[in-house]
């Protein structure tokens, strides 16, 4: 089958290339990278152009207008051409095997939820394109050796299939469509008519999953075998307003049952 990624950016290219490094190493490569771009200045256009020539890319950009990642992710979902879709964001660095996991564990009538394993901002800054040719960057003895700190979370990183199939199976983080690891049909996220275009930060992401479990998809928790990780950054989009917008759509979602929104494609 033909297998994309859609990844969201806005206004940082130095950590969307890092990600871009990690979608040239990969067991299974892409057949577009869609840069889903949500009104970034010419150095994210810049950037792109750079690596035209070494992946299938795509860049669809929309003016800056604030906080509008789902209407540019709709506009991406319009583009695409492949019929399996990964949606990630520019902060998440993909181990060598992710296209591969998700092209290996997609099924008819699900979608994949997967997750992210985060660094701190000195080892976010440290990872050169070296660090992820090498795919050291996703051990966790190298991670250690640069100072990560140990915690429950680095099981994720323990690369056993064995293991990560218990965990995907004994976690009891739910299987939801996120915005930095998921992925799914696009007939069945074109039947949901994409993203709900009023929603700004917060819970964007899993409000379409929700639609997709009303129409009888099953999300499947993959968060231990497709590995990402996520690079530091600021939040300065986050505002409690939209916030509690955002969790009102989302009742109304689940409470009515809703399997597709007015207010996407």
């Amino acid at each position: 089958m033909r297998l994309g990624v859609v990844i969201s950016t806005y206004n940082n290219p130095a950590w969307l290339e890092k990600t871009l490094w990690g979608y040239l190493c990969q067991q299974r490569m892409a057949d577009e990278v869609i840069i889903a771009d949500d009104g970034s200045g010419p150095a994210t256009r810049q950037l792109v152009e750079r690596y035209a020539t070494r992946l299938p890319v795509k860049h669809i950009w929309h003016e800056d207008q604030g906080f509008c990642k789902t209407k540019i992710l709709n506009e991406a979902l319009r583009v695409a051409e492949s019929e399996y879709l990964v949606f990630t964001d520019q902060d998440c660095v993909p181990r060598g095997d992710f296209l591969a996991t998700h092209e290996r564990l997609a099924r008819q009538g699900c979608f994949l939820s997967g997750g992210y394993f985060k660094l701190p901002m000195a080892l976010s800054q440290a990872i050169t394109r070296a660090d992820v040719e090498s795919q050291r960057a996703f051990s966790l003895a190298w991670l250690r050796a640069h100072g990560l700190g140990l915690s429950f979370k680095c099981t994720k990183l323990v690369q056993r299939p064995w293991f990560a199939r218990l965990m995907n199976a004994v976690t009891p983080t739910s299987a939801t469509w996120n915005g930095m690891n998921s992925s799914g049909w696009r007939d069945d996220l074109l039947a949901a008519r994409g993203f709900d275009e009023r929603m700004r930060y917060g819970g964007e992401d899993r409000e379409l999953g929700e639609r997709l479990v009303n129409a009888g998809l099953r999300g499947r928790q993959i968060r231990y075998s497709a590995i990402a990780l996520h690079l530091d950054h600021d939040r300065p989009y986050i505002d409690s307003e939209a916030l509690e917008q955002n969790r009102a759509i989302r009742r109304h979602t689940r409470s009515a049952h809703l399997t597709a929104t007015q207010h996407g494609l």
